[in-house]
């Protein structure tokens, strides 16, 4: 009796048609997969690079290269952060692509292996980044800023205490550029369809609102006993492409509250797709997501040793680029 075993596949080269796409485009173009299991298999492990195994589904391949398929490679090791995930590093900072479903730092005192502070440490610890570091000490690496679990993009670390310094001073000057991509519910945007107007939402935000939830405060002047003083929160939102039943959004922060492009939205009549806190009383038919479809696309700021400007950009992930995809679509199904 014999045993079926899927062949393997032996190493593709990237055409020039497929230049500059994603990675997960360039597997289910050269293996004839679906785009569900081009992304399985780049996420599990199972896809090669040039010769080294790569888990970002988003990563751009140029021509010439080669994309091997390997089935029976072992799942990443629980906990790693693939290194393709790092956008940029030196001695002083380092950015990096955060996944959807990871949360940034743990909730409280005691150190946790999965999230995203602890996955970049160990990064930091091996390799190439660990020269001229003390064996067996911990990585130093600061906070300076975070993003939501289920927020996916780009966020940047600091490594000495010059660049936490510098870093910190940026953003409480807002002079730190932001840009996210979001998908909302509704037609944000009304009326002329040539040339809609920006808007800018502003208004005082408080841990809670008198229903458990955080939000914005119609008494800017008044702090209630035992909370925090009411946050001034400035979002800028513009247009980028009307959908069906749903709205393609760039939000600058002129300020960075927590939850505040959530709260804003959600405030405005039109919550983010994938929302599930500040969407209650939302009438309208709900698009469905699987998390919340919210990406820091963009990020910039002034090198804290160089003085120089650095910017960084990253499209959109393959979940977010499916169900934008899906709401471009007459019928509702993805058309990638």
């Amino acid at each position: 009796m014999s045993s079926h075993r899927e062949p393997p596949h032996a190493p593709l080269r990237v055409t020039d048609d497929l230049s500059g796409k994603s990675l997960d485009a360039v597997v289910r173009a050269l293996f004839a997969l679906t785009w569900g299991k081009a992304r399985s298999c780049i996420e599990t492990g199972k896809v090669q690079l040039d010769g080294q195994t790569v888990t970002n589904a988003t990563q751009r391949v140029r021509a010439g290269s080669e994309v091997a398929l390997r089935m029976r490679a072992p799942r990443p090791r629980p906990g790693d952060l693939a290194e393709s995930r790092v956008v940029y590093v030196d001695t002083h900072v380092i950015v990096v692509d955060k996944p959807a479903g990871i949360s940034t730092i743990p909730y409280g005192d005691e150190e946790d292996p999965d999230t995203l502070d602890a996955k970049v440490r160990a990064i930091l610890a091996k390799g190439k980044h660990a020269a001229g570091r003390d064996q067996g000490a911990r990585p130093a690496l600061g906070i300076v800023h975070r993003l939501d679990k289920e927020t996916s993009g780009l966020i940047v670390f600091t490594r000495t205490w010059l660049a936490k310094k510098s870093l910190t001073e940026q953003f409480r000057a807002h002079s730190i550029g932001r840009r996210y991509l979001a998908i909302v519910h509704g037609d944000m945007f009304p009326g002329s369809r040539s040339s809609p107007t920006p808007r800018t939402l502003r208004s005082h935000l408080v841990s809670d609102r008198g229903d458990g939830l955080r939000g914005s405060t119609q008494r800017p002047g008044q702090r209630e006993r035992g909370a925090t003083a009411p946050q001034l929160a400035i979002t800028h939102v513009e247009p980028v492409e009307r959908l069906r039943g749903a709205t393609l959004v760039a939000c600058r922060l002129e300020t960075g509250r927590t939850h505040q492009i959530r709260i804003h939205l959600s405030e405005a009549g039109h919550p983010l797709v994938g929302e599930r806190v500040y969407i209650r009383n939302y009438a309208r038919d709900i698009v469905p997501a699987p998390r919340l479809m919210l990406h820091a696309a963009e990020l910039g700021f002034v090198h804290p040793a160089t003085q120089k400007p650095l910017s960084f950009t990253l499209p959109l992930p393959p979940d977010m680029a499916e169900i934008l995809e899906g709401l471009r679509a007459p019928d509702g199904s993805s058309t990638r």
